[in-house]
């Protein structure tokens, strides 16, 4: 007679191979079994409630899973750990975030951070296995109490830029999550992204060029480089004697050797059609924009430009 699965490999099948003691528990199954699997090296405790029935290091997605189940049935993936497991990309932060109810104390686990919030879990989780918040409430309260404004933006126009979310969709959370902080310069924000503004560094562009007044640019145009590859700028203006001015704005993810790269050779295969390519950080347009607009300016780039 075949042997039968153990009682237990549906609930770890579906929580990544790890398992709670209290769901042993409901199982029949007492602390002398878990401590038969422990003892035999089957087993790992992750912490005072969570089993691991795999051996090694655990997974990203064991981690994740771990934290929930530790902190309990009202507890949920929250901030960008949320956002990264619904496809945010190039904002991944190694600390899991899970966010439980106010003043529920628990014992600390490595690798996993628990934020409180009074929030109403239960009403902004999506229907994911894992206990996950939704895009919107994930991104708003992130943005909301992250100390650096221009990274709240940031996260933002991302979610909009990857098809996570919309801006309608965001503008309509801000009113359900109220109160919010920020919620004001979010909506200018979210009318801009609306409106074509496809990222922060766009929306910067476009408040250099009011504020110095300088003409504003075309935005995302298509134009073949020297190698026959379609590109699409970041800003052009076209010059009264036909010259084209390109300005590429830098984001933090240039920084990167692989997109270092790539952006060398996408500027010089642009500079080799004839147009003039200008490059500034997003940190240097919102910090010192004057710097920018004087070297536009002397470019040719003035209010009188086509």
């Amino acid at each position: 007679m075949a042997n039968r699965p153990p009682p237990w490999l549906p609930a770890a099948t579906a929580q990544a191979g790890l398992v709670t003691r209290r769901q042993l528990r409901r199982l029949g199954l007492n602390h002398h079994y878990v401590d038969t699997q422990l003892d035999a090296g089957r087993w790992q405790e992750i912490s005072s409630t969570v089993l691991a029935t795999t051996t090694g290091e655990l997974s990203r997605t064991q981690l994740m899973w771990a934290g929930v189940l530790h902190a309990g049935p009202r507890s949920a993936l929250g901030g960008l750990t949320a956002l990264e497991r619904h496809g945010l990309q190039s904002w991944h932060r190694d600390e899991i975030t899970v966010l439980v109810p106010k003043s529920h104390n628990l014992e600390p686990l490595a690798g996993v951070r628990f934020v409180e919030t009074r929030r109403p879990t239960q009403l902004l989780t999506s229907s994911k296995p894992l206990s996950t918040w939704r895009v919107e409430p994930a991104a708003l309260l992130w943005a909301g109490y992250q100390p650096v404004t221009r990274s709240s933006y940031g996260l933002l126009a991302a979610c909009v830029q990857q098809g996570l979310s919309t801006p309608y969709r965001l503008d309509g959370w801000i009113t359900r999550m109220r109160p919010l902080r920020r919620a004001k310069p979010f909506r200018r924000l979210l009318g801009e992204l609306a409106a074509g503004t496809q990222s922060v560094a766009e929306r910067d562009v476009l408040t250099t060029c009011d504020t110095f007044g300088l003409p504003r640019p075309r935005r995302q145009t298509r134009r073949k480089d020297s190698a026959g590859r379609w590109r699409f700028t970041d800003a052009e203006w076209r010059l009264p004697d036909g010259r084209v001015v390109v300005l590429e704005v830098d984001g933090g993810f240039h920084m990167a050797v692989e997109h270092w790269s790539a952006d060398i050779e996408r500027h010089r295969q642009l500079v080799a059609t004839g147009v003039i390519v200008v490059r500034c950080t997003a940190i240097e347009l919102r910090e010192h924009p004057a710097r920018v607009a004087r070297d536009l300016q002397a470019l040719g780039v003035i209010e009188s430009s086509a």
